[in-house]
């Protein structure tokens, strides 16, 4: 059977609710080891003060491990482009495929710590057939996979019939 600590270590940096359960473990087991080491100290120098002392170094490490998670929490709650993933990149990752004659409107963001989406509008060469365009779309499907983007909703739009909206 694994080691539930070694499991929450290991998966930490990929899952968000895993490193706040490592968080979690490791301040608990930092704050005994800190109550145990002044609790010996202060019992034969009878330093008082260490205790205050521990106290606050504990707090102070508590505090810095867990603001990570708090911007990290934040930054998924308000639905913002994941780390590692460029925009600018995509879009002109997606241009390259063939067919694709503009791409407008793309918005990633994280639907889960381990999962993300992408929402776009994509002008297709208005000579494709309809069966040439699902090609095109899986393709990009299979591309964003690639960029770690695991659902994407694409609206077809062809030159002919342009966006409407100003900011095409």
């Amino acid at each position: 059977m694994e080691y539930l600590p070694c499991f929450f270590f290991r998966s930490k940096d990929h899952d968000l609710n895993n490193k706040g359960a490592y968080l979690h473990l490791l301040t608990d087991a930092m704050v005994s080891l800190g109550v145990v080491i002044a609790g010996v100290i202060i019992y034969f120098t009878h330093w008082y003060w260490l205790d205050g002392v521990v106290s606050l170094i504990v707090l102070a490490i508590i505090l810095s491990g867990t603001w990570s998670l708090l911007t990290d929490s934040l930054k998924l709650s308000m639905d913002a482009v994941p780390p590692g993933l460029d925009v600018l990149e995509i879009e002109k990752k997606l241009m390259n495929i063939k067919g694709v004659e503009n791409i407008h409107h793309v918005h990633i963001w994280a639907m889960s710590t381990t999962e993300n989406a992408l929402t776009t509008h994509l002008v297709l060469d208005k000579e494709l057939s309809f069966d040439e365009k699902m090609k095109v779309v899986h393709n990009i499907k299979h591309k964003l996979l690639h960029e770690n983007i695991q659902h994407a909703t694409i609206e077809l739009e062809s030159a002919d019939m342009p966006c409407e909206s100003d900011d095409c």
